[in-house]
């Protein structure tokens, strides 16, 4: 990414600014400086530091925010590392972050930043959108496995609505419509892991059932109605059965006997890029935008969401605090092209919002809540990237709303 972002900086600070590496910094120089942060942070978690003799600490409670106003950052290269001071946003940003800044070297040893710049959006091709109206529906955090049994019912609605056997007749021919499901993530709920059977004996266990079998055959009766009337993608997340780390390969066909033999039924990856029908598509499971949200002071998932679009990179964070594949020589999740619609799941609500870049770019952002908990899924337009969410209301807890679905317009 060092020539994009020299190719920035030189667009913002004017073509004859000096690009230099950290070990040819003199002091006092105005210049520019490309490489990677490093966010020296007080409450991240350290195993070794828990684990440590000297210190004698008790373990850390669980947080939501691991931002401390005594954080640090320090910008690294190739050769050497120097800490940021001055006009930088400590708080928000974080570790993996690649970006340009533009300052002079200060005689105590640190770089005293003036401004920065990052990738901000790559290329983006034409969008060859249908001509009709054409929808994807976008659903994620099935959570099926768990306890609650609304969730249950307002997923079988979801499914008599693309399969066309909800709501009137307008309702039905909006329905068919539908070119494509993408279900992103957490398709199983988090009660499905089973970790205390690691502490027990064998002899304990020997004789009872993991709790994602049962769940695995629920989701494969489910992807059985949705697979006889549409294409459908499946993207694995945080608590399914597949690899951990990113980018986690596709759920494997064996589990899913009765559905696998469709063709219109696709196992994806996380995250997972396609084009449907002209207009391209990326998103994630949210591991990575759920991430960031704990080592940054941004709270909006539709905020982060943007930033990660802005400095080019999908998931900044991976490998420091979230688990990523070991790659060596090319990085899978630097944005190459531009998206048209770029989402996320399991985010805490559902917001959308469309962004512009400086050539013309125009992304349609989407965050999808827990279906599992909020019974809501994202209509999208590919005609004109308008979406609004899709409300299944189940009955109440007084009993006295009545089952129906409805859909709502989003913002």
């Amino acid at each position: 990414m060092r020539p994009l972002l020299m190719e920035r900086a030189r667009r913002k600070w004017g073509s004859k600014i000096t690009v230099k590496k950290l070990c040819e910094l003199q002091i006092a120089e105005k210049c520019c400086v490309v490489g990677t942060l490093f966010k020296s942070m007080q409450l991240q978690p350290s195993i070794l530091r828990e684990i440590s003799e000297e210190h004698n600490l008790p373990p850390q409670p669980p947080r939501t925010k691991y931002v401390h106003q005594l954080d640090e950052l320090i910008l690294e290269d190739e050769l050497q590392r120097i800490k940021l001071e001055g006009a930088i946003q400590i708080d928000k940003l974080v570790t993996g972050t690649i970006l340009a800044v533009y300052g002079s070297e200060r005689e105590d040893g640190k770089f005293l930043v003036e401004d920065y710049c990052c990738a901000d959006m790559p290329t983006q091709l034409p969008m060859m959108g249908p001509s009709t109206d054409r929808f994807v529906l976008l659903v994620s955090g099935l959570g099926l496995g768990g306890k609650s049994g609304e969730s249950l019912l307002g997923m079988q609605l979801l499914v008599d609505m693309v399969t066309g056997q909800l709501g009137a007749e307008g309702e039905q021919s909006s329905a068919a419509l539908i070119s494509r499901v993408i279900l992103a993530g957490n398709l199983l709920s988090q009660n499905t892991q089973s970790r205390d059977t690691m502490n027990k004996a064998k002899y304990l266990t020997k004789k009872t059932q993991a709790a994602s079998v049962e769940a695995v055959k629920l989701l494969d009766e489910i992807l059985l109605q949705l697979c006889m009337s549409v294409p459908i993608d499946v993207m694995p997340g945080e608590f399914d059965p597949t690899n951990y780390t990113l980018p986690q390969q596709p759920l494997h066909r064996c589990m899913f006997p009765l559905s696998s033999p469709y063709s219109t039924l696709q196992l994806v990856t996380n995250p997972y890029q396609a084009i449907i029908d002209g207009v391209r598509f990326l998103g994630t499971s949210g591991q990575n935008i759920s991430d960031i949200f704990k080592y940054s002071s941004m709270s909006d998932y539709l905020e982060i969401l943007e930033w990660t679009l802005r400095i080019g990179h999908i998931s900044p964070t991976a490998p420091d605090t979230l688990g990523c594949y070991p790659f060596y020589k090319t990085d899978p999740f630097i944005f190459t092209d531009c998206p048209h619609i770029y989402f996320c799941g399991n985010a805490p609500f559902f917001r959308s919002k469309v962004v512009k870049g400086e050539d013309g770019q125009k992304v349609l952002l989407v965050t999808l809540p827990d279906f599992s908990t909020s019974q809501t899924a994202c209509l999208i337009n590919l005609r004109d990237l308008t979406c609004q969410p899709v409300t299944f209301s189940a009955f109440g807890a007084n009993e006295e709303e009545e089952e129906e679905g409805a859909m709502d317009t989003g913002p």
